[in-house]
């Protein structure tokens, strides 16, 4: 079993009632770089788009916006079900 940082973007944008696109926007963050985050689609997590997703959102502690999750091999590691 092994450990994967989940990014919670589709949890935050519904949690906060906007798009990814307005996120984008309010974080100036791309939304093609946003849209990897959220689908888990990248193996590096930027420190500095997570503290602009933060300021955007007003969010203080960074577990609402990180999730460190046990996986298996054969899970699907693209799935943020677990919130």
């Amino acid at each position: 079993m092994g450990k994967k940082v989940v990014v919670k973007l589709h949890s935050l944008i519904k949690k906060h009632n906007i798009s990814m696109r307005e996120l984008g926007r309010l974080a100036d963050i791309r939304p093609a770089a946003l849209n990897a985050l959220a689908n888990q689609k990248r193996r590096r997590v930027e420190l500095l788009h997570i503290e602009k997703i933060a300021k955007a959102l007003n969010i203080s502690d960074m577990n609402e916006i990180l999730l460190l999750k046990d996986i298996d091999e054969d899970e699907n590691e693209h799935d943020e079900s677990p919130l």
